[in-house]
């Protein structure tokens, strides 16, 4: 079975949360992300926080662009919060009305952990369940060095609203060329493997919308 692939912002502690993701059958690679602190697939991003982290993004206000960034471009972002100290230098209501932003207006998911090691693992086994048991992509354009027409081929259609890596790669078997991509119809582009009404849409709305 192929290793899951995680990329870390470089800004992260790396030391100690290599030495735990080498536990796994994880290919954990650095780069400079603009959101989050993982990225595991194309829908995925994912914000860890220690508990005093957290408490020092509610106080200097990080805490909120960073979810906003996160849900404007990712499909399904997750905080992660580490610790079980999370009362005691903030007033309790201002936490339990963060959390309570963070899950209502949001609508971001919080995972818990106690420690460093059982959050690598969850991230590892987000990204398993993301890759392996989903086949999602992680995206080609936090990842990947783009060198050949192909890669620039796929790296160009990956950037269409609602296509993966996997659809990308599709949609140029099938049509052999972006071009053809770009002046297919909705009939011949509903021939392709999971490319449905609402991604077509979407794509075509993007292609035929006047610049501003």
């Amino acid at each position: 079975m192929a290793n899951v692939i995680v990329f870390m912002d470089k800004r992260e502690n790396t030391s100690r949360l290599t030495q735990y993701f080498d536990q796994y059958d994880c290919d954990l690679q650095k780069k400079m992300l603009l959101y989050g602190d993982f990225l595991v697939s194309d829908r995925v991003c994912i914000e860890r926080k220690t508990t005093s982290d957290f408490i020092s993004s509610i106080v200097d206000r990080r805490l909120f662009q960073q979810l906003k960034d996160l849900k404007e471009n990712f499909e399904k972002p997750i905080l992660i919060i580490e610790g079980d100290t999370l009362y005691g230098r903030l007033q309790p209501n201002a936490i339990r009305g963060a959390l309570a932003s963070i899950v209502l207006d949001f609508q971001i998911p919080i995972i818990w952990t106690k420690d460093l090691a059982e959050t690598v693992g969850m991230i590892y086994w987000i990204a398993r369940r993301e890759q392996i048991d989903e086949n999602r992509d992680v995206p080609i354009r936090s990842g990947k060095k783009i060198s050949t027409v192909k890669d620039q081929q796929e790296f160009l259609i990956h950037g269409l609203p609602g296509i993966s890596l996997v659809r990308s790669r599709a949609l140029l078997k099938y049509f052999k060329t972006p071009e053809q991509i770009f002046n297919a119809d909705e009939k011949d582009m509903l021939k392709v493997k999971n490319v449905g009404k609402g991604t077509i849409k979407k794509i075509k709305k993007l292609l035929t919308t006047k610049y501003k």
